[in-house]
Formats: C-alpha cells, structure tokens, sequence
C-alpha cells in the first residue's frame, strides 16, 4: 500500500520502520525540529532521523489549520496515498485531510480504548497502577480518539515497570497492531466497532509541575508517580529550598500502617506526611506517607546525577525528623 505517515517521538519509530519494510511511505510528516536537553541545542525528531535514513522525503509544517496549510494540503493530496498512518504526532488533522486518502486516516493509540484517550495514555496506566494495557488501532475521526476501532492487543504491565521499559514494549506491539489493521484495510475486512463513549476517560498531556510528590497520597499512588514520569519530568520534592529528584521507591517496613509494624519505629503511622523517619545508608531513605511509608531507593540532588540512596548518602545528609514539602 502506499502510505503517508505521520509521527514524531520514539514511540512511533517502530511502527515507521514496519511501514517501510512492507509497504510503500510516500512521505512523512513529523514536528519541526525544536530544542532539546541540557544545551538546548535543536534536535530532529526520532521519526525524522529514521525517515532521512532511508531516504524518505520529510515535511514538517508548523500546522495543518486551512488556512495556514493551502500548499502542504495540495502536495499530500498530489501524492496519491492509499491511506494516511498517525503515531503520535502531535498535529490535530482537520477534517479536509481526514477524508483526503481513500481508505481514510487510521491511529496507533497507546490504550485499550475507549480507557485513556488524549496525549499520555501510557503515563495514565503507570499512574493508575494498571496491570494491563495495550495498543488500539482506529479510524480517525474529527474527535480526540474517538474513531471506530479497527484492532486491538492487549499487554501486561510488568510488577514496577516504568515508562521506558513500558514505552519500548508498547512501540513494538503497535507495529504490530498496524501492520495487522493495514492487512484488513487492503482485504477490505477491517471492522468498524463502535466505542462506549460512557468507558472513556482522558489522559492529558504530561506537565513538569507534575512531578511534584504529595506526600498526602498513598505509598502506591507516589511510586506509580515515580514509575510514570522517569524520566520526564521526573518526581521530586522539595529539601532545603532546592528539588530532590525521586527515580526510585518501593514500599517501607509495615507497609500498611499499623503501629509498630515497622522495626525500631513503634507507632509510624501517626508521622507528618512527608517526614523523614528513618535513614539507612544501606537501604536508603524511609518517608511517611498518606497512609504508610517508602523507602526512597534512588535520587538526585540539584545539579547532581541519579545516584541509588546508599551512593547518595555517602556524600550528603538527610536527618531524620526532616519533612519534605508537599
């Protein structure tokens, strides 16, 4: 089939080589160039660099509103595409570009739809403590991930995966997933099943402010922070007037609460959310939570790099009885 794809970070990477291995890309439409880590220096996108590898021509228009995108709009509809692929792109398509390809426009959705749809659908699962997710292959429409679905796979969640790991697994099993749907759109086979709109939540589009712990929450609820946003933005706290980056966290002795069922720390549970109530230079940083305790494992102090909490002991303080901020 001849295809115009369209995506931009890593997580569409797979599903752009799996296109190029079977089928014909005409083009790929990825994000303009921007700034990037420490040194903010510009960096093509992940779909970019894959693209321009194997020779496949590039566009990278700021918008694709009407009338903003008269000359782009008449190029892709000169190209003569079968159908339009979306992974994560980061552009809404309007409805002239949606209804351009003949066999219509289909998108590679992070989520088990009608669960997750919006920008982080994957973060939403870790956050949420899922077990299982999957990948969504669906007709697009007008609405935000609300196209009829064409295939679906389902995948665990691996006990205290986080996002990487997740991100790297869940990439795989779209390319999978769409080469599949493209096999029943060619045969003209792929159904179109309806979603339960009454099912749906949104998973919107990660914020650095994010990555603020509360320490009011649940143990469970701050690690599953901790798990969805390595590495972007990354958890943290405040200590001392500057962020203290949390990479790793598991659950502390007397993980429920109960008085006295941590050692050494009679009666915990009554502590300041947030306090520091004990230090371990071999275990690491125990700190009461919403309804018990964790263990800060690995960490990261400003202008620092990630250290595991022994490493990081060995060279800084944390006193116990100190509270971090919520």
């Amino acid at each position: 089939m001849k295809i115009i794809f369209m995506g931009t970070p890593e997580f569409a990477v797979p599903s752009l080589k799996a296109l190029i291995a079977h089928h014909t890309v005409l083009a790929v439409l990825t994000q303009p160039d921007r700034p990037s880590g420490r040194g903010h220096k510009v960096a093509k996108s992940p779909v970019k660099q894959v693209a321009e590898e194997s020779g496949i021509e590039v566009l990278q228009p700021e918008t694709l509103k009407l009338s903003e995108s008269r000359e782009i709009r008449s190029y892709l509809k000169s190209l003569g595409a079968d159908v339009f692929v979306v992974a994560a792109y980061g552009l809404i398509l309007p409805k002239g570009i949606l209804e351009m390809p003949p066999l219509g426009c289909i998108n590679v959705h992070g989520s088990l739809l009608p669960k997750y749809r919006g920008a982080s659908p994957i973060h939403a699962a870790l956050l949420n403590g899922d077990t299982e997710t999957g990948i969504t292959i669906i007709h697009m429409e007008s609405g935000i991930d609300t196209g009829d679905m064409i295939n679906k796979k389902e995948l665990d969640i691996t006990d205290g995966e986080h996002f990487p790991s997740l991100l790297g697994r869940m990439a795989d099993l779209g390319a999978d997933a769409l080469l599949d749907a493209l096999d029943m759109l060619e045969k003209g086979t792929a159904p179109r099943e309806k979603q339960d709109d009454s099912l749906s939540c949104y998973a919107p589009m990660i914020k650095k402010t994010d990555g603020l712990i509360n320490w009011n929450l649940s143990t469970e609820a701050i690690i599953n922070q901790t798990r969805a946003l390595d590495p972007w933005p990354g958890c943290y706290t405040m200590y001392k007037g500057a962020p203290l980056k949390i990479w790793q966290a598991e659950k502390g002795d007397g993980a429920n609460g109960t008085p006295g069922s941590a050692p050494g720390l009679p009666g915990f549970a009554p502590g300041l959310p947030g306090e520091v109530l004990a230090v371990d230079p071999l275990k690491g940083v125990l700190v009461k939570t919403g309804d018990a305790a964790l263990w800060i494992t690995e960490l990261q102090g400003e202008g620092s790099k990630r250290l595991s909490a022994p490493d990081y002991l060995r060279g800084r303080k944390i006193e116990e009885g100190t509270v971090f901020s919520c």
